[in-house]
């Protein structure tokens, strides 16, 4: 296939047929090196008229089809040649069955979030925005293996680091097991196995920071009310929040934009959208900072207004 003047009205139907038996598709198209701007511009070569596209306006048809974009090869001047390769439906998201579905070998263990840069840049500013080196005590509920207070720790001075107080909560007997091996050399650090539902029953006490990744969305917590009383008796006056909601899937390798709920083929991001302004307002109401941020995963950011 060569797409030259064709607009994306006709690309995209053409190349959602052919998916539907083949598993990769190859097609030539203007290398986009050849000019700089919008997508959709025509750009005359040689008296043959050529519509452009940059490379990320491809990234993202191939998302959009579940596939992944191959590294491109030059063709004939002035064209690439571009390989679109479907996904493999595999994912944690489908693996019900297993007895830890977060666990270290499971395949979510496979699946590094800080490597993905649109959820690293985000989660670094939110830690910018609540001012972390000046927390001193950090709640995290979902930890895992404990990616976010490896962040932390790359983020403040080691002084600082070593005078906060951090604790870790995640379901996953494994998963906590690693990471308090991650962290053993620092006695600041501690990391429970328990079901959030039933987090009361740990003493903790309070803390000046809440993190929590994709944890409070999950089926078996009710969500709207366990989150008021997160607020209202673990967190202290003059606190600060950070919440990640998944606005993604993890498939074949790929985070793929788009929340998925049951009996919608398409991405539906109308509960999504719920939760995190039920949340806003809820903090607002208790004055509250607000911010959202963030793409694939959307950074609900608060901070406690001074008095």
């Amino acid at each position: 296939m060569i797409f030259i003047s064709q607009t994306m009205q006709e690309i995209l139907p053409q190349l959602q047929k052919s998916l539907k038996t083949e598993d990769s598709l190859t097609f030539c198209v203007l290398n986009p090196d050849e000019y700089e701007g919008y997508a959709g511009h025509s750009v005359l070569i040689n008296s043959q008229s050529y519509c452009y596209r940059g490379y990320k306006a491809w990234i993202d048809l191939a998302e959009l089809l579940s596939c992944k974009m191959l590294t491109p090869r030059l063709d004939t001047y002035p064209l690439v040649k571009l390989t679109f390769v479907k996904l493999s439906i595999e994912s944690f998201h489908t693996q019900h069955k297993h007895q830890e579905k977060y666990g270290t070998s499971s395949p979510f263990a496979q699946i590094h979030k800080m490597e993905e840069p649109a959820f690293y840049y985000y989660y670094t500013q939110a830690l910018a925005n609540i001012n972390i080196a000046q927390r001193k005590s950090i709640l995290n509920l979902g930890i895992n293996r404990g990616d976010e207070f490896d962040v932390i720790q790359k983020s403040v001075e080691k002084s600082v680091y070593d005078s906060m107080h951090f604790v870790g909560i995640d379901h996953s007997q494994s998963a906590i097991t690693d990471a308090k091996e991650r962290f053993k050399s620092y006695k600041n650090m501690y990391f429970y196995t328990e079901d959030i539902n039933n987090i009361a029953q740990l003493g903790l006490g309070k803390f000046d920071t809440l993190i929590s990744i994709g944890t409070l969305q999950s089926p078996s917590i009710a969500f709207k009310t366990l989150f008021m009383s997160l607020v209202q008796e673990y967190l202290t006056e003059n606190s600060s929040i950070i919440l990640g909601f998944p606005n993604s899937r993890w498939i074949g390798g790929e985070m793929l934009y788009g929340a998925k709920v049951p009996h919608y083929a398409m991405s539906e991001m109308g509960l999504l959208l719920s939760d995190i302004m039920f949340c806003k307002k809820y903090l607002q109401q208790k004055k509250y900072r607000v911010t959202i941020t963030g793409k694939q995963y959307l950074f609900l950011t608060a901070t406690k207004i001074q008095k």
